[in-house]
């Protein structure tokens, strides 16, 4: 390998991923191959909507891995506000003391459900979390340095994480034979998610995609949530091939209009705009959620 082959090579770091059951969500520890850094990708806190009660099972799983293999966390990384699961973020912060990291235009998410929830006393700016990225803006990993790139469209404020040639995409893709995240949500617009998903398609056709979700469509036995940019341009069935954005507009929007909301919706959204963390506790030391009747 001659000296300009050295500079151009990819760091390929090690991906160990977390499939969540209950919500079809993997959760990512990504580590640096040259060190012991690594950092941890949409976690999970566990929730049963019968009961209200949550449980760390997920959260503690990663734990385990962690601590089995001497790794050291330097980030937890949110791609999202996250409208399906819980995030275990603030229980896995008690335990490595890492910054919290999340888009920057999660205000506007905020800002947005602040409302929804009439949360008077709610700042809508983004504190909860440690750090917000902007487009573009470097995360360093141990040896390596990783980019978050600002692929909006689901939501105003999702990010993908470009960390050597491991790419994690949030909620913007799924498999090729499943397709593509839903525009409905507010703030989330189709016409944006296309060009967000071919931002990802200008990576290296070589680099590896790592989907926030599985939900085993019809055809297929089992979970898999890793695949290439490659085969996504050639396969994904909703973006893939020669699909226009108009195609994809009109296919998105009328497909969306069919969709239920995700069941932890209204939970989830309270939890993850605070980066985790529950509401404080009322006068008895309980935690309480707001369900708004009527509304949505």
């Amino acid at each position: 390998m001659n000296a300009e082959q050295k500079m151009t090579q990819v760091v390929a770091p090690e991906v160990k991923g977390f499939f969540d059951q209950a919500t079809y969500t993997i959760t990512y520890v990504v580590k640096d191959p040259s060190s012991q850094h690594c950092a941890i990708i949409d976690p999970v806190l566990d929730y049963d909507p019968k009961s209200g009660r949550t449980s760390t099972t997920s959260a503690d799983e990663v734990i385990e891995y962690i601590e089995s293999n001497n790794l050291e966390v330097d980030w937890i990384l949110e791609t999202h506000a996250h409208a399906d699961h819980i995030s275990g973020a603030r229980y896995l912060k008690e335990k490595y003391a890492c910054p919290i990291a999340i888009g920057a235009a999660i205000t506007t998410v905020q800002e947005t459900f602040k409302k929804v929830f009439n949360l008077d006393d709610f700042e809508a700016d983004g504190s909860q979390f440690d750090t917000l990225f902007q487009d573009g803006d470097e995360i360093p990993i141990g040896n390596i340095s990783g980019q978050a790139i600002h692929t909006p469209g689901h939501t105003p404020a999702c990010l993908s994480y470009v960390i050597g040639d491991a790419v994690f995409v949030g909620d913007t893709l799924f498999m090729p034979d499943y397709g593509t995240a839903r525009v409905d949500f507010p703030g989330g617009d189709a016409s944006t998610l296309y060009q967000s998903i071919h931002k990802i398609f200008s990576l290296p056709e070589d680099y590896r995609l790592f989907m926030c979700h599985d939900y085993l469509p019809e055809g297929r036995d089992e979970y898999v949530w890793e695949t290439t940019v490659k085969e996504e341009k050639e396969k994904n069935i909703h973006v893939g091939g020669a699909t226009s954005e108009a195609e994809f507009v009109a296919m998105r929007n009328s497909r969306d209009e069919g969709l239920a909301m995700p069941v932890l919706i209204l939970p989830s959204i309270q939890i993850n705009i605070r980066a985790g963390e529950k509401p404080d506790p009322e006068s008895n030391g309980v935690s309480y959620l707001k369900i708004p009747l009527d509304l949505l």
